[in-house]
């Protein structure tokens, strides 16, 4: 089932339009990291890996074992302009994961092959 949306996906779009040009402000930063969440759980469904991205916004994606108490066992977590870089192809996953931009653990927990997100590329 895919995740429920949130985000409506026109502003979602604009806002990393927005982010893109550099004239986001703190709001628009936000919604569009809580929609580039929201396509990746579309993108890769599932509750595998959390993705968080604080303090933005979280998102389980991925096939496979869901976790239901604790931490779960694959997890990535990074901040909100290394998030945005990664979805929209500015930032290398190996890049971000190498320098510590990411902390990625588990195995299912490299999201390489998913981003950068189409619906986030520059154009």
């Amino acid at each position: 089932m895919p995740a429920r949306r949130r985000t409506d996906p026109a502003a979602g779009r604009a806002a990393v339009g927005a982010w893109l040009r550099g004239e986001a402000v703190r709001a628009q930063t936000t919604t569009a990291v809580r929609f580039t969440l929201e396509e990746l759980a579309d993108v890769a469904p599932g509750n595998a890996v959390e993705v968080r991205v604080p303090p933005a916004g979280a998102v389980q994606a991925v096939p496979g074992p869901r976790h239901t108490r604790g931490t779960p066992p694959n997890v990535v977590e990074t901040d909100v302009e290394t998030w945005l870089g990664l979805v929209t192809g500015r930032v290398r996953w190996a890049d971000a994961v190498d320098d510590g931009r990411v902390r990625a653990s588990g195995e299912r927990s490299d999201l390489s092959s998913l981003l950068p997100l189409q619906a986030a590329r520059e154009r």
